[in-house]
């Protein structure tokens, strides 16, 4: 019977690696604990650099199991959204060799909190990391707080927190993080920020390098509004996203005709 199992998983495993080899496409795909032993134990896998592993109910033991892979040594991308990865896990990988080559974390769409978002921002096999997803996890202030000050992601440049529950507490803490000044990209949406949030991002010092801001559906009125259109932190802005906030039409007219508008290549607003 185990015989069998492996066999149609390495036929799952063939049926859904691209040729060159470089992306491995596992997502949906019932995987549990002994899949992801198999996974672990598959020859020639050392050329995948993308791993989707997204909606496959992952935790406890499975993540036990992935952490302790050897074989995807050419890893740079990881795809584990929309798993039911909690603080526990979240610590299993934070501490897995397998992080050590990532580029890019999804982590989308879990369940991990302000002790699992803490965990992952202080691990040291995060060095290489550009890309973190943790939207829709219930992070909170303290989570984004995490990751905005670790000294572990000095090459992050794109930072996904729609979802997250950090409010203006939250965005306080990116905007006065001196780890961030090579952030390009960041997402903030549905975080119930409010004016506080929006002037602090606005005046911040530290996010001079953004050239995407994504804040939409939030709690931002007329104040935080001028303060985004009056900002000489985001002159490297080419995008952002700002609509279903509370701002009213007088001064949606005035971030349209601001210089900030002017500059940008993409403006979306109410």
């Amino acid at each position: 019977m185990e015989e069998v199992v492996k066999t149609k998983f390495e036929q799952t495993i063939l049926a859904n690696l691209t040729p060159d080899g470089e992306l491995l496409d596992l997502e949906d795909k019932n995987i549990g604990p002994e899949e992801m032993r198999l996974l672990c134990e598959a020859e020639d896998l050392s050329s995948v650099k993308q791993l989707f592993l997204s909606q496959n109910q992952l935790c406890g033991e499975s993540i036990e199991i992935l952490g302790q892979v050897k074989g995807l040594a050419g890893l740079t991308s990881l795809y584990l959204n929309n798993n039911i990865i909690g603080d526990e896990e979240a610590k299993i990988l934070a501490n897995a060799e397998l992080l050590k080559g990532l580029k890019c974390l999804m982590l989308e769409a879990n369940n991990i909190g302000p002790q699992g978002a803490e965990t992952l921002a202080s691990s040291p096999n995060l060095k290489n990391l550009e890309i973190l997803f943790l939207d829709s996890n219930p992070i909170g202030p303290e989570g984004a707080r995490a990751v905005a000050c670790s000294e572990q992601l000095p090459r992050l440049q794109e930072l996904h927190l729609d979802s997250t529950g950090i409010g203006d507490e939250g965005a306080l803490a990116i905007a006065e993080s001196p780890q961030l000044t090579d952030l390009k990209k960041l997402y903030l949406c549905s975080n119930k920020m409010g004016d506080a949030g929006a002037i602090a991002l606005a005046k911040s010092a530290n996010l001079k390098n953004l050239n995407v801001l994504s804040i939409w559906r939030n709690e931002i009125r007329d104040e935080g509004g001028k303060a985004i259109a009056q900002s000489q932190t985001f002159m490297n802005l080419e995008r952002l996203y700002m609509s279903l906030n509370l701002i009213e039409r007088p001064v949606r007219k005035i971030i349209r005709g601001s210089d900030l508008a002017k500059r940008l290549t993409t403006l979306v607003m109410d």
